[in-house]
C-alpha cells in the first residue's frame, strides 16, 4: 500500500485562508456546507438554461434542419390544402396506412401541430440569438480597434523594418494609408490600431434576419392567401367571385370580401406539338388568349406558361389544357333536349379523354315513366387505329378525333343530395342501353355522326365543332414579395459572411537605441486567410514609399594585426 504526504497542501490550504477551503477535492457528502448532489438549479435557473440552449446557433441549426425535414411529408403525401380528391384516392389505395397518417397529420402537415412547434420554436430561436448579437456588433463599431499587443512578432503576419523618418511622421503617414484603404484607424501611444471588415458580421447579422423575414413572410402567405381553380370552355368567361370557382382555398385569415374585382372571357386557345423525333407530342406552343375587365374598358392579354396574368393583387396562371366535344342530344320526336361543348379530362400526355355526359331532360319509356340519360364519354384527338379493347390517342393534336359513347338510362342521382362529380357517370341506379341483338350499346363516332338510343329514347350526335378548354389557377400570395427580399438578403448576407474576412492591422514605430525609427506591422485575422500577409505586404511596400527605409548599420572593420616585428619590439 502506497502512501502520500498530504502536508503540505494542507499547510498551502490553511495558507489561503477561506480560498484553500474552496480548493478541497473531499466529496460533497463529507462537507457540510454544500447539499448532497450539487448545487439546484432552480426554476430560473432553469428557464435561464433552457433559454440559452434555444438561442444557442446549434439549437436553430438542428430546428432549421427538423423544419426542412417535416416538410418532407407533404412533398410525398398527398395534401388535403392541395387536392381533397387525391387524398382521399391515397386513402382508399393504402386503408392500412391511412389512418396512422391521420394520427401523424401527415394530411396537413403545413398546419400540424407538430410542425408548427418547429416553427415557432425557429422563429424564436433565430430572434434570440439576433438580438444580443445585434447588440454586440453595434457596441464593436461604436468602439475603436483595440491597442497594439505588446509582441507585434508573435502575430501570424509580421514585418519591421527601419526608416530616417520619425516615429511620429511614420504613424501619421501610416494613418492616412489606412483611412485611404477604408480601415477604421486611430492613433493608441506609440502604434496605429486598424480594424476593417465589420460587413462580415454584418453579412451574418442580414443572414438570420432574411430567414426570419422569410419565415414570416411563409406563415403571411399561408393566413392571408387565397387559391382556386376554373375550367373554361373557349367562349366562356369567368368572374373572381367566389361561386365561379371549381375549387377554392384559403387561408384563415383571409376575407371573402378581398377577391380581387375582375373578369376575364376564354377568347381561344393555341397548342401546337412537335411532330417528330425523340421530342414528337412536346408541347411548343401553349398559351391562352383572353379578354380581361377590371373596372374599365377590356384587355386583351395571352397568358402563357410561367407567364401569368397579373390583376391586382392577384395573378391568372395556365395550367392544364384539353378537349370540349360539341353534342346534341334529341328526344325520340327529334327536340333538342341537350347541346353543349362537354369538358373532358385527359388521363394522359397525348390527350386521352375521359368524362361524362348528363341529360336532366331525358325521355319517357313505354310505361310513361321520366328517365334520366347518361353517357360515358372516351375521346382520343388522333385515333391509332381500328383494333380491340380500350382505344388510346397517339398524337396530341385533333388529327384524327374519334369519341367513344355508351348510353345508360335511369336516375343520375344528381337530386340524392350528395356532392358528385361532374366527370364521373353514378351508375348505381342506372342501365345501360341494349342494341337489337340484346348486347350492351356502344360505339365509336366520328366528327358528324350519330348514334341512335333504342325504344324511342333519341339519339345523341358528336359534332364537327369540337372546342378547346384552359383551366386556370387564380391566386392570391401576399407574402411573395416579402419572402423573394428575404432570400435575395439571404444570399447576399450568406455572401458577405463567407468571403468578407476582418482583420485587424497595427503599424507600431519607435526611435531605436542608435537613434534610427523602427517600424513594426503586424495583422490578424477572425479566420485563417492566405491573403492577409499578402495585404500586409501590400501596405508596408506603400508605407516605405512615403517613407524610405533608412541604411542597416555597417559592421565595424576588424583592426589590422601588427607585423610580426613591430610586435617584437
Amino acid at each position: 500500500m502506497s502512501t502520500t504526504d498530504t502536508s503540505g497542501t494542507t499547510e498551502r490550504q490553511e495558507g489561503l485562508g477561506d480560498a484553500g477551503e474552496h480548493l478541497s477535492t473531499a466529496p460533497t457528502e463529507d462537507r457540510g456546507d454544500t447539499p448532497v448532489g450539487g448545487p439546484v438549479l432552480g426554476v430560473i435557473g432553469w428557464i435561464r438554461w433552457f433559454w440559452r440552449q434555444l438561442t444557442s446557433m446549434r439549437v436553430a441549426l438542428i430546428l432549421l434542419f427538423m423544419l426542412s425535414l417535416g416538410a418532407v411529408p407533404g412533398s410525398l403525401v398527398p395534401q388535403n390544402s392541395a387536392d381533397e380528391m387525391k387524398v382521399q384516392a391515397f386513402k382508399e389505395a393504402h386503408e392500412t396506412l391511412s389512418p396512422l397518417y391521420d394520427k401523424l397529420q401527415f394530411f396537413d402537415v403545413y398546419s400540424s401541430v407538430w410542425f408548427s412547434a418547429i416553427y415557432i420554436l425557429l422563429f424564436v430561436s433565430l430572434i434570440g440569438c439576433i438580438v444580443p448579437r445585434t447588440g454586440q456588433f453595434v457596441g464593436q463599431l461604436r468602439s475603436r480597434p483595440p491597442g497594439a499587443p505588446r509582441r507585434l512578432d508573435r502575430l501570424p503576419a509580421y514585418t519591421t523594418w527601419r526608416t530616417e523618418a520619425a516615429p511620429e511622421e511614420v504613424r501619421t503617414a501610416a494613418l492616412a494609408l489606412l483611412k485611404g484603404r477604408r480601415f477604421r484607424s486611430h492613433t493608441a501611444g506609440d502604434a496605429v490600431a486598424a480594424e476593417k471588415g465589420y460587413l462580415r458580421e454584418a453579412g451574418n447579422l442580414a443572414f438570420h434576419v432574411a430567414l426570419i423575414v422569410m419565415l414570416v413572410a411563409f406563415a403571411w402567405g399561408q393566413l392571408f392567401k387565397s387559391e382556386g381553380g376554373k375550367l373554361i370552355v373557349e367562349g366562356d368567361g369567368f368572374s373572381n367571385t367566389l361561386t365561379q370557382y371549381d375549387d377554392f382555398k384559403s387561408g384563415s385569415q383571409f376575407g371573402i370580401g378581398e377577391l380581387e374585382p375582375f373578369n376575364f372571357k376564354l377568347d381561344a386557345f393555341d397548342g401546337t406539338y412537335e411532330k417528330s423525333g425523340p421530342q414528337r407530342g412536346t408541347p411548343r406552343t401553349f398559351e391562352a388568349a383572353v379578354t380581361y375587365t377590371r373596372g374599365g374598358e377590356p384587355t386583351k392579354a395571352v397568358i402563357r406558361v410561367n407567364e401569368p396574368l397579373k390583376v391586382g393583387d392577384s395573378k391568372v396562371y395556365l395550367i392544364a389544357h384539353g378537349y370540349a366535344p360539341v353534342v346534341t342530344v334529341r328526344d325520340g320526336r327529334g327536340k333538342v333536349v341537350y347541346n353543349a361543348a362537354v369538358p373532358l379530362l385527359p388521363i394522359d400526355n397525348n390527350v386521352t379523354s375521359t368524362g361524362a355526359i348528363k341529360v336532366m331532360d331525358g325521355y319517357r319509356d313505354k310505361n310513361g315513366k321520366k328517365e334520366q340519360l347518361g353517357f360515358q364519354a372516351f375521346f382520343v384527338p388522333t385515333f391509332a387505329g381500328a383494333g380491340q379493347g380500350t382505344m388510346f390517342s397517339q398524337f396530341p393534336a385533333l388529327d384524327f378525333p374519334v369519341m367513344a359513347l355508351t348510353g345508360y338510362h335511369g336516375d343520375l342521382r344528381v337530386d340524392s343530395g350528395l356532392p358528385q362529380n361532374v366527370y364521373q357517370l353514378d351508375k348505381s341506379k342506372m342501365k345501360q342501353f341494349t342494341d337489337a341483338s340484346g348486347g350492351k350499346l356502344a360505339k365509336r363516332l366520328l366528327p358528324g355522326e350519330t348514334l341512335t338510343l333504342p325504344d324511342g329514347a333519341g339519339s345523341i350526335t358528336f359534332e364537327k365543332d369540337i372546342k378547346e378548354w384552359a383551366s386556370f389557377q387564380i391566386s392570391q400570395q401576399p407574402g411573395n414579395g416579402m419572402a423573394l427580399a428575404g432570400a435575395i438578403a439571404a444570399i447576399a448576407g450568406l455572401t458577405g459572411s463567407l468571403f468578407i474576412q476582418r482583420r485587424r492591422i497595427w503599424v507600431r514605430a519607435v526611435r531605436g537605441e542608435d537613434g534610427v525609427t523602427v517600424v513594426e506591422m503586424a495583422g490578424l485575422g477572425r479566420s485563417e486567410s492566405a491573403k492577409l500577409p499578402e495585404e500586409l505586404g501590400d501596405l508596408a511596400l506603400a508605407l516605405t514609399q512615403d517613407a524610405p527605409p533608412a541604411p542597416e548599420p555597417a559592421d565595424e572593420p576588424a583592426e589590422e594585426p601588427a607585423p610580426s616585428g613591430e610586435a617584437d619590439k
